[in-house]
Parts: structure tokens; sequence; C-alpha cells
């Protein structure tokens, strides 16, 4: 659920107060890590926390806790490098300095060089991301190979070119084999974070090399005016769940055709309308069962349900228990 999932994120962030980034920087060697907090700009009400690994001269990942709304990111990574993150939980959105935006969430593996994100605005739709970033500095590598890398004969540049060539972003959706990758490296023990993310990196780079360009899928851009106009619609439709609109009284105000709308909706927030207000207006009567007295008819009808069976049908599908156990369970 993604109140657990908030409270989880709360958690590895308790070190962090509001409007601070937290860096810790663990250097190859085994030197002591390096912590402090970052002297960019962060808005009041985030928090955030990267901790990286160097790995190798020229690798290096690093694990994003980010609870915010939007905040501007800077890193100054050498523009011979390429990002690879993978998507934990949440969803995030990168505003690049072209004026475009890209999105994906949870399972999903994106490829971009750092060139594009030097200077960007990070959007998390669902106010929270946790991710893992690995850093592959192409010019480094190839004058300096880890035995990871010569003894599969990868060779760097071109890994790198046939994922971030003409596009410059691309993404691998989530999928079982993604899954296997990265399902055991986010809540390791101290002392096995370091082995165990140099062999994860080097299946990583393994299932890549065997990844053909075809089974990639490029990333789709919108103009940050676009965004916004789906941040407002969000607004509206989560403002008063006793209220609902269709596609084409929202695409009618906001102007908007109503295929652009649904497609850019889905991307930021990663569900279609109707399912993601489903799941939201759910997740809000969970709420008020674990932590309210108000009847279930009453709840039902808080979020948009005038009749309880349908309401009591809809959380069952959601939460896979009816809201009188959940209670129950929960009081």
């Amino acid at each position: 659920m993604e109140k657990e999932c908030i409270q989880e994120i709360s958690q590895k962030l308790k070190d962090v107060p509001p409007g601070k980034c937290l860096t810790i920087r663990h250097p190859s060697g085994g030197e002591a890590p390096v912590s402090g907090f970052a002297a960019q700009e962060v808005p009041e009400n985030a928090r955030l926390k990267i901790i990286t690994y160097e790995l190798y001269p020229g690798i290096e990942i690093s694990y994003n806790y980010f609870q915010a709304d939007r905040f501007p990111f800077h890193h100054c990574h050498r523009a011979s490098a390429m990002a690879i993150d993978h998507c934990c939980r949440g969803r995030i959105g990168w505003e690049m300095g072209d004026g475009l935006s890209l999105y994906f969430g949870s399972g999903d593996l994106s490829f971009h060089m750092n060139t594009k994100c030097g200077d960007s605005v990070i959007t998390l739709p669902l106010g929270y991301y946790e991710g893992l970033s690995l850093t592959l500095d192409i010019d480094i590598l190839e004058h300096q190979p880890p035995e990871l890398i010569k003894d599969a004969g990868i060779d760097i540049r071109k890994l790198c070119h046939k994922f971030c060539s003409d596009r410059s972003v691309a993404a691998l959706p989530a999928s079982s084999h993604i899954e296997h990758i990265f399902s055991e490296v986010y809540d390791l023990p101290e002392r096995m974070i370091l082995p165990y993310l140099k062999l994860k990196c080097q299946e990583l780079l393994l299932f890549l090399a065997m990844t053909k360009p075809a089974d990639t899928k490029p990333l789709d851009p919108y103009y940050s005016g676009q965004i916004e106009i789906i941040h407002q619609i969000h607004d509206q439709l989560t403002e008063d769940l006793t209220k609902r609109y269709t596609i084409e009284e929202l695409s009618r105000q906001y102007m908007i055709n109503t295929a652009a709308l649904k497609s850019i909706f889905k991307s930021v927030y990663g569900l279609p309308i109707a399912s993601y207000m489903k799941h939201y207006r759910i997740s809000q009567a969970a709420e008020m069962l674990r932590e309210g007295s108000d009847s279930i008819s009453s709840i039902a009808r808080s979020v948009g349900y005038e009749s309880q069976s349908k309401f009591s049908s809809a959380f069952k599908d959601i939460m896979d228990i009816l809201p009188t156990e959940y209670r129950k369970q929960h009081g």
C-alpha cells in the first residue's frame, strides 16, 4: 500500500531534517565514508538522501531516497557518463533543461546521458521515490576497465550507445529479469552491500549486453506546460472525492484533447485516470477505516460511492479484503 511505502521511506529518511539533502559517499579502497548536507537548494517540505558507493574507477551506484513534490537537481558527472536508473517504489519525472519532462515508475529501468539532466527539476507525482542509480563513465572505463567488463568482453561504449544513441533517453519496462537483478539489493546488511553491489553490477551489465535494442522503448517526452495541466487536473480530481468528472469534461475545461490527457496522465501517475482514481479513493477509505470511527456507508459516500455494495466490491478488488474485515484487522 502507498501509505506503507511512505512510512518505510520516511523511516530511511529519519536522519534528514526537512529542507535538507544528505549525501553519504563510500570511496573505493575501504576508506571511511564522507557525509554531509548538500549545498543545493531544497524545498522546505522535501527530504532527500543519496548514498553512493564507488565500486570501481568509472562505476558507482547510488541509493536514492526522496520525499518531496518537486525539487531542483544538480550533479557534476562528466559528459561521458551514462546513468542507469532503477525505480523500486514511487514514480519520478525529470524536467530537463530543454523543457521536456520524462517519467518512469516502479520496476522500470531508464537510461540517459548525464548531460541530459545535469541541471533539471525532479517531480515525484506520488510524493515519494526509492531507487538506484548506476553511473558508468565511458572514457574512464575504456582506459581502466575492471575485470568484470574485461572478462565478459563488453565494449562499454557500444553498450552505452545501444541504449543512449540518437534517442538520448530510453527505458526497459518492468520485467521478471529486471526484478530478479534488483529484488535483493535494497535491504542488505551493511557488511554485504559492497560485495553484493559488485556482483549485481556485473549481472546487470551482462544482462544489458545480451538485451536487443528492440527490447527498449523510448520514454514519451512531454513539455512542462502539458505536465502542469495534468497536475492541475489531478488536484481537481482528488480535491473532493464526492465529485466525479468525465474525460470529456476535463478536456473541455483545460483545453487539452482527450487522447493527450489520457496519455500524459498515465505517463505521469502510472495508471489510466479511472484506475488511478479507484486506487486513490480506496486508499483514502482505508485510512479512514484505520484511523476513524465513521460508519462504512459514510466513508463510502465521502470517497464517491453512493452505494455501499459498490464500495465494498471496489475495496475488495484493490485490497483483497472487505472493508468490514479490514476495519477489524486494523481496529
